[in-house]
């Protein structure tokens, strides 16, 4: 990154890929604050994840610019699924220097970790629609691609490197 303020960052991927491990722990290692934003979803999608319905666009507007504010709000980790472009299209309206750490791998992995979690709002029932529903990074978006298989401390220290050398080109 260049300039005194990192560029925001957005750990974006699927359900179980490892946004929030990865998040946290960059966030750490950069020394700047870390945001969940499933915490962000109005109570709304929640409560309609829970149900085990998709949200659609209409329900993802609002909750995406809760989170592009954040982002423009100055140094951040932001783990979010960002799964279509046009929602990355709609972060970087607000915070147009947004990095992408996209966080990509097998469905088998997903669907193990899924299985492993305990708590979370999201059922493994979704996992299909938010696989349908991705869109990868497009060569003309600042970000880059990890494969979610990989330790975590290896995702970030590679993800670190990446946006620390300022080397937030496509991968």
């Amino acid at each position: 990154m260049t300039g005194d303020a990192p560029a925001p960052l957005i750990v974006m991927g699927v359900s179980a890929s490892g946004k929030s491990s990865v998040g946290e722990q960059l966030a750490d290692r950069l020394g700047v604050p870390y945001v969940d934003a499933d915490d962000l979803h109005p109570q709304a999608n929640v409560d309609k994840m829970s149900a085990g319905v998709p949200l659609d666009d209409a329900d993802r507007w609002p909750w995406l610019d809760a989170v592009a504010a954040r982002l423009a709000a100055g140094p951040v980790v932001i783990a979010c699924s960002a799964l279509k472009r046009s929602y990355r299209d709609r972060l970087r309206r607000t915070a147009p220097t947004t990095v992408f750490v996209h966080l990509s791998g097998d469905r088998e992995v997903l669907e193990e970790r899924i299985a492993d979690r305990e708590g979370h709002f999201m059922p493994a029932s979704l996992l299909q629609s938010q696989l349908d529903t991705l869109e990868s990074l497009g060569p003309d978006e600042a970000g880059f691609t990890l494969d979610f298989a990989e330790p975590v401390s290896e995702l970030v220290a590679r993800a670190a490197e990446r946006v620390g050398a300022g080397a937030a080109g496509r991968e």
